[in-house]
């Protein structure tokens, strides 16, 4: 019998409604090589080049979910015997002059279709015609795919730690070798169950464990409670996040009904920037993100004119990739290993106009997390070499998808990346943006990923309701300007 989907991966897929898809992403910006190295240039053809040449070390790629007939059991992954790498692979292209902005309003429209569930549940896209000799690769992943276990995300093995013939003596010192090509003979699916084996397959789980039907059928008609509950019993103390929130988190204009469509921002800073406030201030690096996203939704609130008292706070739900140091961002680095996903409900002060104070209230939040094991882990032990933020993000993202919105106002995904350059097909990478998909009532969702001396925001949002997201992506430089101001004062 084919592998079946855990209780976790199948509830995203129960989950999922044209509002909210359970797919999450990123955009990576490439300056081609030049001159082109002896493989080529970075083009459409040496990107799927590159995949066939490297797919076989993420097989789920290759695999569709095939569902049991009237839902008696969890879904399978089989092989997909008609898998098709262009139409996974795609190619896009920007009209002149190739802005930034028209490059996020692309990314917003791709992010805003689901995933074909009749095909295996990922896309990438090249995107060319950037401004000033650009690429973009912009990755689709349903989150029912990515584990963090027995699964990566696809732009996870494209990278590698230096451009193709780079002797090792030239290698980063705490790199990881580069992803290997994997030379197949010829792929050969494996044969389909039938719908009689599936059934025969469902009813023997169903002996063994007699509550196993009902419960999926609950789940697959959209049983709310059913489907947590086996979150919860699958990724361990989840629950516990409700009784960290013991207040109803507070209504704000992030939380309404959303629409199909997204807009998609961004935002860069350097990370140095984060570390004059971490040292000057006795804090982590992390604080220093929430409280500059803190500041950013302040001034955000204020320019709708919303009421912002000293009392006012958001909700966040922070997932956090935990290596053991206190300053994450800027001690990670690529092939670190036994990550482990935990979050945090941090509520960011955007009532307090000092900024000083502001972080004072984040990194005093924090520390009483981890002082009080109050940390609620998605209790997924992964072990990941190469560049992890883009499964990292998943697995971010997968821990708050089973949450209501009266629990967290929004999420705040924060990963750490490698501080070298890495490289596709010879390709140096510039910049990662993550996009983390909306929950449901929820509008507005931050990822962002440190990366070779940056910090980079991605903002995804509903068209309706945030408009003016371009705003609050514009007002993180304002927020981290007025941190680095209170240093040495």
């Amino acid at each position: 019998m084919p592998p079946r989907l855990s209780a976790l991966d199948a509830s995203f897929l129960y989950l999922e409604q044209p509002t909210t898809p359970m797919h999450v992403g990123g955009v990576s910006i490439f300056r081609r090589p030049r001159p082109p190295g002896p493989s080529g240039g970075f083009d459409y053809d040496r990107l799927v080049q590159l995949i066939e040449q490297r797919i076989a070390l993420v097989p789920r790629y290759r695999q569709k979910v095939r569902y049991v007939p009237g839902n008696l059991a969890r879904p399978v992954w089989v092989d997909d015997p008609d898998f098709d790498i262009a139409y996974h692979v795609r190619r896009s292209a920007l009209p002149k002059p190739g802005s930034d902005e028209q490059l996020t309003e692309l990314v917003a429209r791709l992010m805003s279709r689901p995933l074909d569930h009749t095909r295996p549940l990922w896309e990438m896209y090249l995107v060319e015609g950037l401004a000033r000799g650009r690429t973009a690769v912009l990755t689709k992943t349903h989150q029912a795919m990515v584990d963090g276990v027995s699964a990566f995300d696809i732009g996870q093995v494209i990278l590698d730690v230096a451009p193709p013939g780079t002797p090792a003596s030239q290698r980063p010192r705490n790199g990881e070798p580069a992803p290997r090509a994997v030379l197949e003979e010829l792929w050969m699916p494996r044969p389909e169950p039938t719908d009689t084996q599936l059934i025969l397959g469902a009813v023997a789980e169903a002996v063994a464990r007699p509550g196993e039907i009902a419960d999926n059928v609950r789940a697959a008609a959209g049983d709310a409670l059913a489907t947590v509950g086996k979150i919860a019993g699958t990724a361990g103390n989840l629950f516990s996040m409700a009784r960290v929130a013991s207040r109803r988190a507070p209504g704000t204009p992030l939380n309404v009904d959303i629409s199909t469509q997204r807009r998609f921002a961004v935002a860069r800073t350097r990370l140095e920037a984060y570390r004059t406030v971490r040292a000057a201030h006795g804090c982590t690096v992390n604080d220093v993100v929430l409280t500059v996203v803190s500041g950013a939704l302040r001034n955000w609130l204020l320019s709708r004119g919303e009421p912002v008292t000293s009392s006012s706070s958001l909700r966040a739900m922070v997932p956090l990739s935990v290596r053991g140091e206190a300053d994450v961002p800027s001690s990670a680095a690529a092939g670190s290993l036994g990550n482990r996903v935990s979050s945090f409900i941090v509520d960011l002060p955007v009532g307090e106009p000092s900024p000083v104070v502001r972080l004072h209230h984040v990194t005093h939040a924090m520390r009483e997390h981890t002082s009080t094991g109050q940390s609620v882990g998605a209790d997924t032990l992964v072990r990941i070499g190469g560049f992890a933020p883009p499964t990292l993000h998943a697995l971010g993202a997968r821990a708050a998808s089973g949450f209501s919105k009266r629990i967290f106002n929004l999420v705040v995904t924060n990963v750490p990346g490698p501080q070298f350059p890495l490289y596709a097909a010879g390709a140096r990478m510039l910049e990662m943006f993550p996009v983390v998909p909306l929950a449901k009532g929820q509008a507005l969702a931050i990822g962002l990923t440190s990366y070779d001396g940056g910090v980079y925001y991605g903002f995804n949002g509903d068209r309706d309701a945030m408009s003016d997201l371009d705003v609050l992506a514009g007002m993180v430089d304002e927020s981290l300007d007025e941190l680095l101001s209170t240093v040495g004062s």
